[in-house]
């Protein structure tokens, strides 16, 4: 069994995928229209066939109070791995990226945490050597 897709809920697709794919530096894998959306995913350059995430409209009743719950308790809905998580946000910053948690060390891993500016907030986490 593998991870193939997973998603997030975003208010504005547009708007999330160029923040994921301008900012962050993902790269769109599906963007078929379907209505007033679309099947839009993005996945890492890094592994252009691994898992893609799917930015899926925020229009369901229950999204909203679901990620403001997550967001006032500083959750992060999704996570990613990268190689430094403080040169990561070095370069987020330098972008414009908001992070409600610095750089923090946590044990085995370094972990930071920002606003992805379509609702959610997204964990960045490196492994410690």
């Amino acid at each position: 069994m593998k991870i193939r897709l997973t998603s997030i809920f975003v208010d504005d697709q547009r708007a999330a995928l160029a923040f994921y794919t301008d900012v962050l530096g993902f790269s769109v894998r599906h963007d078929v229209p379907l209505g007033d959306a679309s099947w839009l995913t993005v996945v890492s350059p890094e592994d252009p066939d691994g898992p893609e995430l799917l930015l899926e409209p925020a229009g369901h009743p229950a999204v909203k109070p679901y990620r403001d719950a997550l967001v006032e308790d500083g959750i992060p809905l999704v996570q990613f791995a990268v190689d430094d998580v403080e040169a990561e946000h070095r370069r987020l910053t330098e972008r414009g990226v908001v992070f409600t948690l610095p750089p923090t060390d946590g044990g085995p891993v370094m972990v930071a945490v920002f606003d992805d500016t379509c609702g959610n907030l997204v964990q960045i986490v490196s492994e410690k050597a």
